[in-house]
Order: C-alpha cells, then sequence, then structure tokens
C-alpha cells in the first residue's frame, strides 16, 4: 500500500510565449508522487523534463492545473508562503553542487538548518547522522575545493535533506559524475528513500542511474508516453527494459556503467 501522498498534479500544461508564436511544453499531465516513491524522468530533449521539475519544485508557475505539495495548491500560495514550504518541505541536489566555497563541508551541511534557527547542537547532531550514511564524516572539516565530484555531491544531498523535507528534487545529479561516484550516489539516495526519509523525483538522461528507482516516468512531447515500475525485479533486468522503453521515445541516454 502507498504511504503519504507528498505531490499530486492534475491536467498540467505549460506554455511559452504567446498568439502565433506559442509552444505547448506540457499538455495535460496527471501524476501523484507518494513518501516512497522514487521516480526517474526520462525523455529526448525538448520532452519537458526540466520544465516539469521546475514546476514541480515551485520554480515555476503551470499555465494551467493543479499542483499540491503536502496537501497545499501551490499555484494560489503567496510568494511568502511558497518560501516557507520550500524552505520546509523541499530539497534540492543540482548537477553543479552549488556548494559554497569559503565553508567547510559541515557548515555547507548545516547551512539550512541554521538558517532555520536550530541550535548549534541540533546542527551538529543532524550534520554528523547524514555524514556517517553519506560516507563523508571523515571529510566535514575539508573545503569544496578539497574535495572529489562525488563527496560534493554527496555533501549536496546531505544539505538538501537536514531540514527533513518531504521530497527531493534532483537534476541531473549524476552528470557530472564518474562511475563509481555516480554509484555511490545512488545507492545513497536508494538508502535514504528505503528509509523513509523523503521521496525522491530525479530528471535524468542515464539509464544505469534510473534503474535504482522504483519508477520511471518517460516524457515525450509534453506528455507522460509510458511509465515503468521496478517491484521486485533485479536492477540488471529493469535497466533493460528501460532501455527497451527509450529505444521506442528516441530518448538521448547513456548506459555506459
Amino acid at each position: 500500500m502507498n504511504e503519504k501522498k507528498v505531490v499530486e498534479i492534475r491536467n498540467l500544461t505549460k506554455n511559452y510565449g504567446s498568439g502565433g508564436f506559442l509552444t505547448a511544453v506540457l499538455k495535460g499531465v496527471n501524476l501523484e508522487i507518494y513518501k516512497n516513491d522514487f521516480i526517474a524522468v526520462m525523455g529526448p530533449s525538448g520532452s519537458g523534463k526540466t520544465t516539469l521539475l521546475n514546476i514541480l519544485s515551485t520554480i515555476d508557475k503551470p499555465t494551467q492545473g493543479i499542483v499540491q505539495l503536502d496537501g497545499k495548491d501551490v499555484t494560489k500560495l503567496t510568494n511568502k508562503e511558497l518560501s516557507k514550504l520550500r524552505r520546509d518541505k523541499i530539497g534540492f541536489v543540482f548537477q553543479d553542487y552549488n556548494l559554497l566555497d569559503t565553508m567547510t563541508l559541515q557548515d555547507n551541511i548545516a547551512l539550512p538548518l541554521s538558517l532555520n534557527g536550530a541550535s548549534s547542537r541540533v546542527c551538529m547532531e543532524k550534520t554528523m547522522e547524514l555524514s556517517r550514511m553519506f560516507g563523508l564524516k571523515d571529510h566535514i572539516t575539508k573545503y569544496p575545493y578539497q574535495l572529489s565530484g562525488g563527496q560534493k555531491q554527496r555533501g549536496a544531498a546531505c544539505r538538501a535533506l537536514i531540514t527533513e523535507p518531504e521530497i527531493i528534487f534532483a537534476d541531473e545529479p549524476t552528470g557530472a559524475l564518474d562511475s563509481r561516484s555516480s554509484k555511490e550516489l545512488l545507492e545513497c539516495f536508494k538508502t535514504v528513500n528505503d528509509s523513509g526519509r523523503a521521496a525522491i523525483l530525479m530528471v535524468t538522461h542515464d539509464a544505469f542511474s534510473s534503474s535504482y528507482c522504483n519508477r520511471i516516468l518517460f516524457l515525450k512531447d509534453g506528455k507522460i508516453f509510458h511509465e515503468l515500475v521496478r517491484g521486485d525485479k533485479p536492477r540488471k533486468i529493469f535497466l533493460q527494459e528501460i532501455l527497451d522503453v527509450l529505444s521506442l521515445t528516441g530518448g538521448e541516454f547513456s548506459d555506459a556503467r
């Protein structure tokens, strides 16, 4: 049975331009995301992946449709209410890490919690807990320039999780990583999701990365073309299913791992 529903969208459309220059990027997308979901969104360039991610994460607004996050229709919230929702319910992981070079990894991870007014003790406890989970406890006093790409991205994931959000949005999180670092990050993501800490929605071109998820959404021409559910399948079999669907969608992908 599914757990708590975190996100629900209904008849989501997004257009850019006006008049005769109108471009429809999303065309009536419907989707439900639950707390136990680890979802990959795949599809060719121009299919609407990034637009969907931006709308779900409240960075952009839809042209039409309903976007509910934690039971609230985000299209009707004020800027102040949206800021609070992002702070309390959403975590972000980007391809380029977005760590602050002048702060140690420990301070980078703790920053969102510190800005929320948490005590130093609470910040330290949660930072240490997450750094252990992500294999970073021996690196937290280092600065970003002293870390590998994989370590920086796992640090960014810790920072996204420290406020205990309902959902993590990850935009091509393995795009700048080598195969070993990608695998380490994905295994950490899976541990986080399996433990019930947060739902995860990840946009990726990488079929190998997607094979760690329990649901795959394939976008094509602004619509959900197909969905795969892993269930109890071994990851290698699930990976082949993903590649088979991508061959039909014309998706740009990689499975070189």
